[in-house]
């Protein structure tokens, strides 16, 4: 049986929830009933349990011979696959799809397809429940921008969520976007949306459940 991996974004939080859990419960063990001690050791036991299992980060190596297929950035469930005014890139319509990240599922986020990073940059808002339209425009979020070797420029988007305090961002402008590698992280609850093409070809549709850097969501048009 393979070890699970654990994400290096969640290392530090590990060590300190296990020098907590021993700090809570020595005292615990000396000084209350057993019963007492019993519990408490239960419950922190659990919340271990949940941060290894939350920065948990498979090992998805996706291996296809298309270059146009679009690949799901992140795990959850479609919540948004329709034409939207994209006004802070493109400044023009787009095909937006939006995928919801629920504190189960993995966070890591892949790049969905391969090109050059035109822009990776963060922009601070607030911390509204993801699942809200408007957390696309207002909540705290990171817009890396990709342009594929046939021109076509497509745009990733992570938002925070109201539980989501942090948005890792690993994507650099000017360095090339590779397929079946990280482009960032989000801890807790989320979204990532992206903007494609209106004439994508989509393989998805709202309320379907999606796993990242596995399931092949659309295909950008062929101009050849």
């Amino acid at each position: 049986m393979k070890t699970p991996r654990i994400h290096r974004e969640g290392r530090a939080l590990i060590i300190g929830t296990v020098l907590l859990l021993f700090l809570i419960n020595v005292p615990m063990y000396m000084y209350f009933p057993s019963w007492i001690f019993g519990i408490t050791l239960a419950l922190t036991a659990l919340l271990l349990v949940f941060v290894t299992y939350f920065f948990r980060n498979p090992v998805r190596v996706l291996e296809i011979d298309d270059p146009n297929f679009i690949i799901a950035p992140a795990d959850g469930r479609v919540v948004v696959v329709e034409p939207t005014e994209e006004n802070e890139y493109f400044h023009e319509k787009k095909l937006q799809v939006s995928i919801f990240m629920s504190p189960f599922n993995v966070h890591a986020n892949w790049y969905p397809i391969e090109g050059n990073i035109l822009v990776s940059e963060h922009q601070k808002g607030r911390h509204q429940g993801a699942w809200l339209p408007k957390s696309s425009t207002e909540n705290e979020r990171s817009l890396v921008v990709i342009e594929t070797p046939d021109k076509v420029q497509i745009a990733v988007r992570q938002i925070a969520g109201a539980m989501a305090r942090r948005i890792v961002t690993y994507a650099k402008a000017g360095h090339f976007a590779h397929r079946n590698t990280h482009l960032g992280f989000i801890k807790l609850g989320s979204r990532v949306d992206m903007y494609l093409p209106l004439d994508t070809e989509m393989f998805v549709n709202v309320g379907e459940h999606v796993r990242g850097n596995e399931t092949i969501i659309g295909r950008l048009k062929d101009d050849k």
